[in-house]
């Protein structure tokens, strides 16, 4: 009994009730067990979302996820993040939470700002050798943010890609979120981005949808107004790399260091919606 009172005590510090209020109704239903030959008892999935964000928070490695601890080995941890990403739990979530947020009046559109940022990482898919980091292999989070910082957009890509290379990517990635009243939002109206981002074609491609880009040009400087809304995107930043397990890319599989990504923003959104309450 006591361990079971440690087990829950855990997972609810891990996975608070308004996390899990949300992700349950987006998991997969649990496979159905054999009547003659059940096999051993499921672990419960709040258990094993809690064995997640350990391993999000603390950046251990999956087999040293202490079972005692958390409730499930951190093989089945791992085997759980795999099958919901492969059910796209993590992007719905992401898009729940930003919906949320928009009908509150706490996601502000018009003004969003972009950059990326290097991180090493093993060898694995979208992998290449960074730029600063002596060739070393690397990844890059690029991350688009609004004017409070929140996250409606975050990819990963290879440690030499160059940042302007994820600007529409990036931009196609923001999901339509809708609000009280209008249509569907799922492009900024002004977008604040360092001088990495400027080239002629893509300042042509933001105009074309309607996106007026602010963008800062070599030897000139920021001007008024660039600087003060650029800086939020590196505190969001800071606020990723908070987690642990995203300061070094351990994961092989790019789409599994993606979930990842999106559960940390998805909790970067919880908390500023607890904020607001």
């Amino acid at each position: 009994m006591i361990f079971l009172g440690r087990v829950c005590g855990v997972s609810d510090d891990l996975v608070p009730d308004d996390l899990w209020e949300r992700i349950a109704p987006l998991l997969p239903p649990q496979p159905a067990r054999r009547p003659r030959h059940p096999g051993r008892l499921r672990v419960p999935d709040r258990v094993a979302l809690a064995g997640i964000v350990y391993v999000l928070r603390k950046g251990v490695a999956w087999r040293y996820v202490p079972a005692s601890v958390v409730g499930c080995s951190g093989v089945t941890a791992w085997r759980r993040l795999r099958d919901w990403t492969e059910a796209g739990v993590w992007p719905r979530l992401h898009t729940e939470l930003l919906v949320e947020l928009c009908k509150i009046g706490l996601l502000e559109m018009d003004d969003c700002a972009i950059d990326g940022s290097h991180v090493r990482a093993l060898e694995g898919d979208h992998v290449g050798p960074s730029p600063v980091d002596r060739a070393r292999p690397g990844s890059k989070h690029h991350l688009i943010v609004d004017r409070r910082g929140t996250p409606p957009a975050v990819s990963v890509t290879g440690g030499n890609r160059h940042d302007v290379r994820q600007l529409i990517p990036l931009l196609d990635a923001i999901p339509r979120i809708r609000g009280l009243r209008g249509r569907p939002r799922s492009k900024p109206t002004r977008l604040f981005a360092d001088r990495g981002y400027d080239y002629d074609k893509y300042r042509r491609l933001l105009w074309w949808p309607g996106i007026k880009p602010l963008i800062a040009r070599p030897g000139v400087s920021y001007g008024p107004g660039l600087g003060k809304t650029r800086w939020v995107v590196e505190r969001t930043f800071a606020w990723l790399h908070q987690f642990k397990r995203l300061r070094i890319r351990y994961e092989r599989r790019a789409d599994l260091h993606q979930s990842l990504l999106e559960l940390a923003c998805s909790i970067i959104c919880l908390r500023r919606l607890r904020t607001s309450s």
